[in-house]
């Protein structure tokens, strides 16, 4: 793997940023033009030279261009007020979908000092530290800024590593701090869940839809329009999957590789990650957005040579762990 430097990384991630910022709302945009395309289809119905009633379609573009100016500001203003709510709720948010809580220094001062030393070493400010009662190995950084970057350890991973490991693995968390990785990320959960909620909402909708007490033709007319709703959703949410996806993998060599630095001892990271390996399952973990903010994705099955794992968010432990014997 080619060496990139620091401020590299954090220069790549800042203008990832920026992207996803951007790409986004444009997704979003380019749905809905297309819904708006297809709810104005113009429909005519004539008869053949059999007698028979026949109907052609086509697309209306000029109705569909003005529906879709009328529908900009109303789709621009939704998204900003959804990331505007998730930038100052996204630590309660986080929080909430790991069961997490803070740490106290008087509940284990052996993780404090460990967290202090590292970011004294490295001119860090010191993170909030917070915890998850489960005996399962695992940790995350969360965060946009200085006054919402955390560490997150679970009971397991606290008790279970030895402090040379345990060191490491808050490195790696650090690295990921410092290169901008959870900011990129938590931009990426914020978007993807408009996603999430537009295919929620137009299921429901559709369930309601169809068992409402409307006339057949308009019954009919209304599914077909959510139907519609629904499926760009979904096409929307698999292509903001995709992008994140191929952000992912390669964060998690560049935090071994950081931390690896920081400390002086790959050997050390990669007898954690062995560990980790054995049980990084956090019960309390649900969304798949969240999760893959932990060193080890505990939502996805280990699979080397898979379907599935061409979209996984992390690569597999043993090649993390190559990689680091080879320091």
């Amino acid at each position: 793997m080619a060496y990139v430097g620091i401020q590299t990384q954090i220069r790549r991630n800042n203008f990832r940023s920026i992207v996803l910022l951007i790409l986004f709302p444009g997704i979003l945009l380019l749905l809905t033009w297309v819904f708006t395309l297809f709810v104005t289809i113009k429909t005519e119905t004539y008869y053949d030279s059999y007698g028979y009633e026949q109907s052609n379609w086509s697309f209306n573009t000029l109705s569909a261009n003005e529906f879709f100016v009328q529908l900009i500001p109303f789709v621009l203003g939704a998204t900003f007020l959804w990331f505007v709510i998730a930038y100052f709720s996204n630590t309660e948010m986080i929080r909430a979908a790991t069961g997490s809580r803070p740490l106290q220094r008087n509940e284990n001062k052996r993780v404090y000092n460990l967290v202090e030393n590292l970011c004294m070493s490295q001119g860090m400010d010191l993170p909030k530290i917070n915890i998850i009662e489960d005996d399962s190995l695992n940790a995350f950084a969360s965060g946009i800024d200085k006054k919402s970057y955390t560490v997150t350890l679970s009971r397991g991973i606290i008790d279970t590593l030895n402090d040379e490991e345990l060191e490491t693995v808050i490195a790696h968390e650090l690295t990921h701090i410092r290169n901008r990785d959870v900011r990129l990320l938590i931009v990426s959960i914020v978007f993807v869940g408009i996603f999430a909620f537009i295919s929620q909402m137009a299921f429901r909708m559709l369930l309601y839809g169809g068992n409402g007490r409307r006339s057949k033709d308009d019954k009919g007319g209304g599914i077909i329009i959510l139907v519609l709703v629904l499926v760009l959703a979904v096409v929307g949410y698999i292509c903001t999957l995709l992008f994140r996806f191929a952000l992912s993998r390669k964060r998690e060599f560049m935090a071994d590789a950081g931390a690896a630095e920081m400390t002086k001892r790959p050997d050390a990271l990669a007898s954690a990650l062995r560990k980790i390996a054995q049980d990084s399952r956090i019960e309390a973990v649900e969304r798949d957005d969240v999760a893959q903010l932990f060193i080890d994705n505990p939502k996805e099955k280990k699979r080397t040579l898979s379907f599935a794992s061409l979209f996984a968010t992390h690569p597999p432990i043993e090649k993390r762990i190559a990689v680091l014997e080879q320091f």
